[in-house]
């Protein structure tokens, strides 16, 4: 567990450029409003996902999306010229119909002037069954800047080199080593399990019941996931905007790496347990999953991962995937 250096600073509920760390429970659109433009150096959120969760109302996807731009264009005007904002979606999914809605979100964004730089892939290996269709087990982050000058920490978030003494075989370099000494760069499909970093999968377990940052958030981001965009987007000191911020998640990546954060969340439970989750770091008893920790493979010696004897049977009766 990190330890944080510092005291805690005061939570503000109404932003101000003096202050650290702000938790507004409210409107998003209505919050970016009172902000200065080119503010925030990052802007990083997971949306509603228009799926019916206890925190949104769900309506038609054209409704959803006409909402959501309103909000964008807002969002776009506080973002520093120099800065990144990272859209983290999955599906949206009407009568067993699949909408991406990270198609829909590009256009969106390309038609305000951004420029998408990667569609990162988050996989994860557990989440809800499906039965007719494959079960979903990833969503997708995308990366777009404001302008062709952004701020790219590259050497924060190299990976170790699969064959580091790999030399270079011919021209004047030749014998010379041909990698880079601090790593190699991640694509945009990374896997953080220590075996299996240069493949490139953000394989990050989704944050369900037995993950160390489960709260009583259904759809929560693991801090991990963050914690990479703050490291490669922002220096220290800058601001992190989450309009979005449901218990934190975002908030807690910004202050563990030196950042500023604000958040934004419409349901007072949630930027409470935000506000908990924060003096929890604080003060040393907050559970966050380490930084790049491999996911959890089973040894096939616990209950849960031997086959059950009532599948042994002729009489089984064939269950699970919904």
């Amino acid at each position: 567990m990190d330890i944080p250096m510092f005291s805690m600073p005061s939570v503000q509920e109404n932003f101000s450029k003096d202050a650290h760390i702000v938790i507004h429970n409210g409107d998003s659109l209505k919050f970016a409003q009172t902000i200065a433009p080119e503010t925030f150096r990052l802007i990083i959120s997971s949306p509603p996902y228009n799926l019916g969760k206890n925190y949104e109302t769900r309506t038609s996807i054209e409704e959803y999306l006409t909402t959501q731009e309103e909000v964008i264009n807002e969002l776009i005007r506080v973002l520093a010229a120099d800065g990144s904002l990272c859209w983290q979606v999955g599906n949206y999914v009407s009568k067993s119909e699949v909408f991406p809605l990270d198609m829909f979100y590009y256009h969106i964004f390309k038609r305000k002037g951004l420029k998408l730089r990667n569609r990162i892939i988050w996989h994860f290996d557990h989440g809800l069954h499906a039965s007719k269709r494959f079960s979903g087990r990833y969503e997708t982050l995308l990366w777009f800047t404001k302008t062709d000058d952004y701020v790219f920490n590259l050497d924060s978030v190299r990976v170790p080199a699969k064959y580091p003494g790999k030399t270079f075989y011919k021209g004047p370099l030749r014998g010379k080593p041909s990698g880079n000494p601090m790593g190699k760069n991640p694509s945009d499909f990374w896997r953080f399990l220590s075996e299996e970093m240069e493949q490139g999968i953000w394989e990050i377990p989704n944050v369900k019941a037995n993950h160390p940052e489960k709260t009583i958030h259904p759809c929560q981001f693991p801090i991990e996931l963050v914690e990479r965009c703050v490291l490669a987007f922002t220096n220290e000191g800058d601001w992190v905007l989450d309009p979005y911020c449901g218990v934190g998640s975002t908030l807690v990546a910004a202050v563990k790496r030196g950042r500023k954060a604000a958040g934004v969340d419409k349901e007072p439970e949630y930027t409470s347990m935000a506000k908990q989750r924060i003096e929890k770091y604080y003060n040393g008893s907050l559970r966050i999953r380490p930084l790049g920790k491999p996911v959890y493979k089973p040894t096939g010696r616990e209950k849960v991962s031997q086959v059950p004897i009532e599948w042994e049977s002729n009489d089984m009766h064939l269950g699970g995937d919904k």
